[in-house]
């Protein structure tokens, strides 16, 4: 799916305000506005030295790997392990019975520059599709735009030069960070998606943000609920490309 710039506005109108409206009680409310996360270990078995050998029982599995490259919404924050979007949509995969093993390789806390200095070990695995949910902390951070979408630009070519196909997941940001940086930030995705023709998530959290306990109380990350939808966000926009 390529998304052009004309389109954003419709996008934005569309889903763009829904994470805006789940953050309002730490952006306008009382409490302070969202932290980043500090880094934390990956939630997946991802073999993080791609010269060494992979565990027998991965190296063994003849199924197409789809893997999902994230931050604290991809590691599964919160939640009790096996509750992650990428575990969801695994039971998702295997109740249509493609041959497809998921892996999670989220980190809470990452950055694109994290996800930069990861790369490599990440295309060494050979995935067939990769989802990449960076670039919310970059934003939390106040990080440089410029940056943010080098970076981002920086893993699709290494993610497709190694033979990837690359689903973009987009996220916003709360409204304290002010309209024209968020409007910005937004941006990113959708330009991105569309110079390399990328199939576009256009708002990963859709149906989640905004519906009382499906968010966790930090108003960030989804519930297990949250999660299962969010599986179901993913699947639809993936399984084109897993048939």
């Amino acid at each position: 799916m390529m998304v052009t710039e004309m389109a954003f506005s419709s996008i934005v109108a569309r889903v763009g305000t829904a994470l805006l409206f789940a953050f309002v009680m730490t952006g306008c409310g009382s409490a302070p506005p969202p932290k980043p996360e500090p880094e934390r270990k990956p939630a997946s078995s991802l073999n993080p030295n791609p010269g060494a050998a992979l565990p027998a029982a991965e190296a063994n599995d003849k199924r197409k790997l789809f893997l999902a490259f994230g931050d604290s919404l991809t590691a599964g924050f919160g939640v009790e392990p096996g509750k992650s979007y990428p575990d969801e949509l695994q039971r998702l995969i295997d109740a249509d019975k493609k041959p497809w093993r998921v892996v999670n390789a989220g980190i809470s806390g990452e950055t694109t520059s994290g996800g930069v200095n990861r790369v490599d070990s990440i295309a060494a695995q050979k995935p067939a599709v990769v989802l990449l949910e960076l670039g919310g902390n970059d934003g939390l951070r106040g990080i440089p735009l410029q940056s943010t979408a080098a970076n981002m630009e920086t893993l699709i070519q290494a993610l497709q030069k190694s033979g990837a196909k690359v689903v973009l997941a987009g996220m916003t940001l709360p409204p304290n960070y002010g309209p024209d940086y968020i409007h910005e930030f937004e941006k990113i995705y959708v330009l991105l998606a569309a110079k390399y023709r990328l199939k576009l998530i256009p708002f990963l959290l859709e149906g989640v943000a905004t519906v009382p306990g499906l968010m966790q109380q930090d108003g960030i990350h989804p519930t297990a609920e949250g999660q299962a939808i969010v599986a179901k966000t993913v699947y639809k926009t993936v399984k084109p490309l897993l048939d």
